[in-house]
């Protein structure tokens, strides 16, 4: 977000709003007088018993001992990194013992132009001198080592604060100097109970908040696709490159404790679209400029390229948003996940329907239709308190930063109560109303004249949000949270929600369409990339009179956005049903009719429409194209810090060769992202891949590999290896 200059704000603040937390050119004197106090007076009045003043000689931030009571023991980075909330502790060694008359505090700062009263400066005393929001304790006293406990508030600025020892002179206040490797590092805490994050159940804060690989779930319903995704939120640098993503949005220091306040600016930030954010969004077959957003193995090659240029990466699609945006958020320390909604709709006129034309011979009218059914979209839910809203409303929350539609002016999303979802009060911030439509529109099928009139022949209330998947906990799994955003279709509890809805201004659909006794049904068999596609249509006739049928099948390549590609087929057939009778009738669409138009694409979309009489009938199917797998194996031994190999191998069983192939892959505390390019692989033509690494983080990891070229895109495959957690 770029916001306004110090120069154009000198009329409207007394000082500059304070943005930045990484980079800053004020300087913290390690010397500072008292009020009052001219320069001339800066001589201490009396000095301690014995006659030698206090001084701090050295700062130890104790970080094998912070670390794993904070659960950041996986951060790779030399400072400390601890949660709000909850105790640490700090050792200070003095030049002398410490003795009754002594009077000092710790400081820790944050942004430029520190302030006690923005929480920006906070200052830790021991004694009778008050304190701040943040507690502090003498836990241990040997001879000139002091060992503390700090406890932040848990409502603290989250970032990077520098840390000092100010001791006072007489005069003024004299500070330790300033080093940068006590640097310390604050979090959102969700095992702290006061933190507007706390999640009470520790598998959940173990998925949720330490879990630094994941699956996002990509296809259609009724072909899901596991897309593994590296999030790597402990990665070196990492940390610091979401820091650097709050500073480039201008967000003032001061609102950085404020977790609704974070995401709603994290949200827009993940997206260029107007604030010069992290990444670029792409839905064309031309990724020239940058990589295909299928090519991506996960978040930290893409954050650390953003921190290091400043200049938005290209490209993403909604997968790639939600997954850096997990990062962004777990890193932080926020409880995150990502969510796949499989027929999400994105309607153009903002209200429930989603309106799909088709012309008088039953073809559909692409030239006039203006909404579209995505075959699914991600987004991110967060577990957070909502003190801006009624009791009830807190819990996991809908956070969005694909750039779809504006919100308070920018592209962003949420947050969004998944209950004030389920229970259709769309009235409450943020962006409710947006978030009802994708999982509970209304797809209303109408028919064209040729003087253009529209008559709806089919509505069907149960295609959008049909499946709602998030990862399970602890495991591969999928888990179906459909019934945590609506009530089952048609229950006296899912009426009261849409008409609850309605009344807050939702527009739904309330057309008259008489039941048919015909019907047509769609079936089409799972089918990897090359092969024949083979469909059945069936018609069935549960009325008493004989119907003469005449049907169409439409064959199109679409997007995932639910937007044809190209339209490569047409068939045009006659039925006859009998009265209480069904007639199916088969189709065999040869690969090689597709193939060609294939691109980026990997979703084929089939509309079968008939006519009898006055009586229209209409079913679709989206079959998603099965990929061929890259064999991923490990060698040697897997132990910390020892080297390991890890090989990637595939052969090219299609008719046609592969051209620009790209091979990545990366694996979060075990290697970092590697990549290799091929000019061609030929028919039946094998390729491997060979990479050393050296594993740093035990526990369960995995190495996904990735092969992305224009003819095949998100072939992928992964490995896991447990590393031994090193002996106590």
């Amino acid at each position: 977000m770029t916001g306004p200059t110090a120069e154009t704000q000198k009329g409207r603040y007394a000082k500059p709003l304070p943005t930045s937390n990484l980079s800053y050119s004020d300087v913290v004197p390690e010397f500072e007088p008292f009020e009052g106090v001219a320069e001339s007076e800066v001589t201490p009045r009396a000095f301690a018993p014995g006659g030698v003043l206090l001084e701090a000689l050295k700062i130890n931030m104790c970080q094998d001992v912070n670390k794993p009571k904070h659960y950041t023991t996986d951060y790779y980075m030399q400072n400390l990194v601890v949660r709000r909330g909850q105790e640490f502790v700090m050792q200070v060694t003095f030049n002398r013992p410490l003795a009754p008359e002594d009077d000092f505090h710790i400081e820790f700062t944050i942004g430029s132009d520190p302030s006690p009263n923005k929480g920006s400066l906070v200052m830790v005393t021991f004694g009778n001198r008050g304190s701040s929001s943040w507690s502090g304790r003498i836990l241990q006293s040997q001879g000139t080592s002091v060992m503390f406990g700090i406890t932040p508030d848990a409502a603290a600025i989250v970032g990077k604060f520098q840390v000092y020892v100010a001791i006072s002179t007489g005069m003024g206040m004299q500070r330790s100097k300033r080093d940068p490797t006590t640097d310390l590092y604050l979090l959102f805490n969700a095992w702290c109970p006061d933190d507007h994050v706390f999640l009470p159940n520790e598998a959940e804060r173990q998925e949720y908040v330490l879990n630094d690989e994941g699956v996002i779930y990509q296809g259609s319903s009724s072909s899901v696709v596991d897309r593994p995704w590296t999030f790597g939120q402990f990665e070196r640098g990492i940390l610091d490159a979401c820091i650097f993503v709050l500073d480039a949005s201008q967000m003032p220091i001061y609102d950085r404790g404020n977790v609704v306040k974070l995401v709603r600016v994290g949200s827009a930030m993940m997206n260029s679209q107007d604030d010069n954010g992290v990444m670029v969004g792409n839905w064309s077959n031309d990724y020239s400029m940058g990589k295909p957003p299928t090519s991506w193995t996960g978040s930290t090659k893409i954050l650390l390229q953003y921190a290091n240029t400043g200049v938005p990466v290209c490209f993403a699609q909604c997968w790639v948003y939600a997954g850096v945006f997990n990062t962004f958020l777990r890193c932080l320390g926020i409880p995150a996940r990502v969510i796949t909604n499989y027929n999400s709709a994105h309607d153009n006129t903002g209200n429930l329907k989603t309106d799909l034309l088709f012309n008088a011979d039953g073809t559909p009218d692409r030239r006039n239709t203006r909404d579209s059914i995505w075959n699914y979209h991600c987004w991110n839910e967060v577990m957070i308190k909502r003190p801006d809203l009624p009791p009830g409303l807190e819990g996991w929350q809908v956070v969005d930063s694909t750039p779809q539609e504006t919100s308070d002016g920018f592209f962003r999303c949420g947050p969004a109560p998944v209950i004030a979802i389920k229970e259709g009060h769309v009235c409450y911030p943020f962006d409710c109303g947006f978030v009802f439509a994708e999982v509970n529109s209304d797809v209303v099928f109408l028919k064209r004249d040729k003087y253009g009139n529209l008559t709806p022949f089919r509505v069907d209330k149960t295609y959008v949000g049909e499946k709602i998947l998030t990862k399970a906990v602890g495991s591969q799994q999928q888990n179906n949270i459909t019934n945590t955003y609506k009530y089952p279709e048609g229950s006296a509890e899912d009426e009261a929600t849409m008409a609850r809805a309605e009344g807050f201004g939702c527009e739904r659909d309330h057309s008259d369409v008489p039941e048919d006794d015909l019907s047509v049904t769609v079936i089409v068999e799972p089918c990897v990339i090359g092969q024949d596609v083979q469909l059945v249509a069936t018609f069935k006739n549960q009325g008493k009179v004989l119907r003469n049928v005449t049907a169409h099948l439409d064959c199109d390549i679409i997007f995932y956005t639910g937007v044809v590609a190209s339209h490569f087929k047409d068939i045009t057939f006659d039925v006859t049903v009998l009265p209480y009778q069904s007639y199916s009738v088969p189709f065999k669409i040869p690969a090689y009719e597709y193939q060609t138009q294939l691109s980026s694409q990997t979703c084929l979309r089939f509309i079968v429409s008939g006519q009898s009489d006055n009586l229209h009938v209409l079913d679709l199917k989206v079959l998603e194209l099965q990929t061929p797998d890259l064999k991923v194996t490990l060698n040697g031994e897997p132990l910390l810090n020892q080297e390991m190999g890890v090989k990637v191998e595939f052969t090219n069983n299609f008719g046609f060769p592969l051209r620009g192939v790209n091979l990545s892959l990366e694996g979060a505390g075990l290697i970092g992202p590697k990549s290799k390019y091929y000019r061609e692989i030929p028919p039946q033509a094998t390729i491997t891949w060979q990479e050393t690494f050296i594993p740093w983080l035990p526990g369960l990891r995995r190495i996904t590999a990735l092969m992305d070229c224009q003819e095949v895109r998100q072939v992928s495959g992964f490995v896991e290896v447990n590393i031994p957690y090193p002996a106590k």
